[in-house]
């Protein structure tokens, strides 16, 4: 089997950051995407728009309470999971909600930084390197000499 989801869009609400008992830091937000498709009747351009629950755990999480805030577009790379409650009435509720398993920041926190920010779950986030010292880092890359009769492909 496999569950995977991958989704760009903008926060709808800031994030909630929360611990359980035992430390574990847990985010939720919401996520609006939307698709533009032309209609087959009309010939019109529409656009449908989605609101996904998002929940995101560990540092990851807490990175993205420091960074993230409404309208901030993000990349999140995670699984879909059924959540299901029995509400104040007693009937039975569910909805389709998405775990991140990797939170991608798409823009910079303030207009004058374009560097970003990347959170990933399993990688300890690093800060943003200045442009000045990526620009050094990619003059110093070496060149590689390779004949093609060495490719073993």
């Amino acid at each position: 089997m496999f569950n995977k989801v991958i989704l760009i869009g903008n926060l709808t609400r800031d994030v909630e950051l929360r611990y359980t008992p035992n430390g574990t830091a847990i985010a939720k937000f919401g996520l609006a995407t939307n698709r533009t498709y032309k209609d087959n009747l009309t010939g019109e351009n529409k656009q449908e728009v989605m609101f996904i629950d998002i929940t995101v755990f560990g540092r990851s999480a807490e990175v993205a309470n420091q960074y993230l805030s409404k309208g901030r577009r993000v990349l999140i790379e995670g699984r879909l999971v059924l959540d299901q409650w029995v509400d104040n009435t007693g009937q039975k509720r569910s909805k389709h909600s998405v775990v991140a398993e990797r939170v991608q920041f798409m823009d910079s926190k303030s207009s004058g930084d374009e560097s970003g920010y990347n959170a990933d779950r399993y990688n300890q986030p690093s800060a943003p390197a200045p442009k000045q010292q990526m620009q050094k880092q990619e003059n110093n890359i070496p060149s590689i000499d390779i004949d093609e009769d060495e490719i073993p492909f």
